[in-house]
């Protein structure tokens, strides 16, 4: 066995379930499930359309490096999104297409880090849990920057020299999971001068890129930031994107890397013996799913409604305050997280993460402490349901919050 492997904390769902063995919910409520960020609009149609006309696609293997279909279109869509200028993001030197961002993410780190150098690996806490495993199994050590209300993304100026000498890699989430916050082009910047001058990787994972509240205002990219530096060969940076929350798409698993060309090649020929390749059918379906943007639109405008009403409702009692970005409320809780989410579950039938999952003990504080993720993915009425509960649980337990 890896020995590796023991070093691995349980994941934050197993823990959950564990939380909430031997509780018996409230029988006479519906189960309503905010635990899981797991995309519940309908799927779009005509991306549903294409795969199931593409079956024929199945008789064939597919390359590694994906259609160059595919790769076009993501180029085209990454340029357009995040204004690049067109021709830096080339097809065939720059994307490379995964299945599923979350695979890619861990994938990239085995692929790209010496592990004889017991290296740096640093990331926000609380944080996405693929970070923390995929370092580890990789050889190198976690190293965490703690983010909560004042500070709710990473500062980087707070990172010892002795530290950045060791990082060889940094995480970042941006949009964040589990705050929803929007890291500032400053930051990015900051960042990519750091990852220049100390020659470490930097992955960002932008699966949230596309669930925000201003059509006017997206979130800007990593490869966005580069560009506008003059970087154009996006030295030692690659983003990570996906159609699981963009096009409500999670069990299509479809993504894609993009980057560093050097980077690419080497992750493309590690993929080649250890990733598995898109299915042609869901490579034909996502290039439908990157060159539409209606869909996208009208996925945004679910999410707006949910967030005001259930805000709304919520305000009497937890007033609560919407995020930069994602589908997640980031919930200070009036009593320990996981006894919260435990009496939640069994009082009203309703589900949330307790936030202490997400987060590490560091230095004796864990900044998820005291917080729930709640993701607002199913539909509306779902949503307003869970937040009238909400509003029960508090009015029943007044005298004690």
């Amino acid at each position: 066995m890896n020995p590796l492997l023991k070093h691995l904390q349980p994941y934050p769902f197993e823990r959950l379930r564990q939380l909430n063995q031997g509780i018996k919910p409230n029988p006479d409520l519906a189960a309503i499930h905010l635990s899981i960020g797991e995309p519940r609009h309908a799927s779009p149609k005509i991306v549903c359309d294409t795969l199931s006309q593409s079956l024929e696609g199945l008789s064939l293997y597919p390359s590694t490096q994906g259609l160059p279909a595919l790769r076009e279109a993501i180029a085209n869509w990454l340029t357009w999104r995040f204004q690049i200028e067109p021709g830096l993001l080339t097809p065939e030197q720059h994307i490379l297409p995964v299945n599923g961002s979350r695979e890619a993410l861990f994938a990239s780190i085995q692929a790209l880090l010496d592990p004889s150098e017991h290296g740096l690996v640093l990331m926000p806490n609380p944080f996405y849990q693929i970070y923390e495993g995929a370092a580890i199994l990789a050889g190198a050590e976690p190293w965490y920057l703690p983010c909560d209300d004042e500070q709710p993304y990473p500062d980087y100026r707070t990172v010892p020299a002795n530290i950045w000498q060791r990082t060889r890699a940094v995480f970042i989430c941006n949009p964040a999971n589990p705050s929803g916050a929007v890291t500032p082009q400053a930051t990015l910047r900051e960042l990519i001068e750091l990852s220049q001058r100390h020659q470490f990787i930097v992955l960002s994972d932008e699966c949230y890129s596309e669930i925000y509240p201003d059509e006017d205002s997206p979130p800007a990219g990593l490869l966005q930031v580069a560009a506008e530096m003059g970087l154009s060969d996006f030295s030692r940076l690659l983003a990570f994107h996906s159609l699981s929350k963009r096009s409500n798409l999670p069990g299509l698993r479809s993504g894609f890397v993009a980057g560093d060309a050097r980077l690419i090649k080497d992750f493309l020929l590690y993929r080649t013996y250890h990733g598995s390749a898109m299915p042609v059918p869901t490579q034909l379906a996502s290039i439908r799913a990157w060159g539409d943007e209606t869909h996208v639109r009208d996925n945004r405008t679910l999410y707006r409604q949910k967030f005001q009403s259930v805000l709304e409702i919520l305000q009497p009692v937890w007033p609560q305050k919407a995020p930069d970005a994602s589908f997640y409320l980031w919930a200070r809780t009036p009593i320990a997280d996981t006894e919260f989410a435990q009496k939640l579950w069994q009082e009203q039938h309703v589900q949330v993460l307790p936030g202490s999952y997400l987060g590490r003990n560091v230095n004796g504080s864990n900044p998820g402490e005291q917080r729930v993720r709640i993701a607002l993915v199913p539909d509306l009425a779902t949503c307003e349901e869970a937040a009238r509960r909400l509003v029960t649980f508090f009015n029943q337990h007044s005298g004690e919050f």
